[in-house]
């Protein structure tokens, strides 16, 4: 059906696809905020109390709110190039079932109300969530629209990571700065996951024979090849591993126990994206893969146990040492127990 016959198009069937557009079954992607929450807790947790739980559910409505928003104009102004591709081509916009201006005030209203009540977190969280809607904003629309140019859409679609990271921080405490070590791993295992959506993406149409159809439905295709996806997907992988485990020392070194599940979790996710019609290029639909969603679930919950865990002798053994015969001669008699890094927070003045 197309656009140009609106009139065709029932007030029902037009209502269902602008709920549609708005992809509320893409809030699974709300997960990647609990890192955020989660972590300063562990340093403190008489953050924890009734009126938390009461912020964190604002917060994830005012989160929901400016990612739906962002979906809805991605879906407008993805319209003409979803038609070229074989699924995507069945999404409401791209069939003609989406009234365009109308589209435009629901991308407005929702941004405007997601950040409302951001406002009644905090000056800060509501700032993040603008700038989370900004960053849609900055992939979608000409002329910059860096879903076009090779790597810079990985970069800035999994910006949204650590922005998400930051919102879980502002929904609990007032830290001016989270650990930066953390967000840039946190930046980069985003990129790991898009650098391999990507991938799927373009070897499932190269598949088809036709190269010309992949440059003509993304135009970062042109110039990706799955070669170069792949070396991109090592690099942002070692990166992601390089700053976590900067975190990890200077920290929690308890973390490093977890870390045999955060790369089984990776090489699980690398393997299904060598799979036909790939859950990975869907990842709302990831919760299909049974052995990705336990190997998910466990290192959560391991890394999230480790936060809250204490143990001193891991920071001896992993941290250098001089052999006996080189070692200092103690000042004192008395031997100092081993201080855990701590996380030092700098603390505003709740907005």
């Amino acid at each position: 059906m197309s656009q140009s016959e609106p009139t065709r198009i029932p007030f029902g069937e037009r209502l269902r696809a602008h709920l549609a557009i708005a992809r509320l079954d893409h809030s699974i992607k709300n997960l990647f905020v609990l890192p955020g929450v989660i972590v300063p807790l562990s340093v403190d947790p008489s953050l924890f109390n009734l009126h938390l739980v009461k912020t964190l559910v604002l917060a994830f409505v005012s989160i929901t709110l400016v990612a739906c928003s962002n979906y809805v104009i991605n879906e407008v102004l993805d319209a003409p190039f979803d038609r070229l591709h074989p699924i995507k081509k069945n999404r409401p916009a791209a069939r003609g079932l989406v009234s365009i201006p109308a589209a435009y005030i629901q991308w407005l209203l929702m941004m405007i109300a997601g950040v409302a009540i951001g406002l009644t977190i905090s000056k800060m969280f509501a700032l993040m969530a603008l700038i989370l809607w900004i960053m849609g904003c900055i992939y979608n629309f000409p002329p910059i629209r860096s879903k076009d140019v090779p790597y810079l859409d990985v970069l800035t679609e999994s910006i949204n990571n650590p922005l998400r990271m930051l919102l879980g921080w502002y929904a609990v405490t007032s830290v001016l700065i989270p650990p930066v070590s953390l967000l840039i791993a946190y930046w980069m295992i985003g990129c790991y996951f898009m650098a391999l959506k990507r991938f799927s993406e373009l070897s499932e149409l190269h598949k088809s024979g036709d190269h010309a159809l992949a440059g003509s439905y993304r135009a970062s295709f042109k110039r990706y090849t799955p070669e170069s996806l792949l070396v991109s997907v090592v690099f942002y992988a070692s990166t992601a591993m390089l700053f976590l485990g900067a975190f990890i020392i200077r920290y929690r070194i308890e973390l490093i126990l977890g870390f045999p599940f955060v790369a089984f979790t990776m090489a699980i996710y690398l393997k299904l994206s060598f799979k036909p019609e790939s859950a990975v290029q869907n990842p709302e639909k990831l919760y299909r893969e049974p052995l990705l969603m336990a190997s998910f679930a466990t290192t959560v919950i391991v890394m999230g146990l480790l936060l809250f865990i204490r143990m001193p002798r891991l920071e001896q053994f992993f941290g250098p040492t001089l052999p006996p015969s080189t070692a200092p001669a103690p000042t004192s008699s008395k031997r100092q127990s081993p201080s855990l890094p701590t996380v030092h927070l700098v603390e505003i003045e709740h907005a």
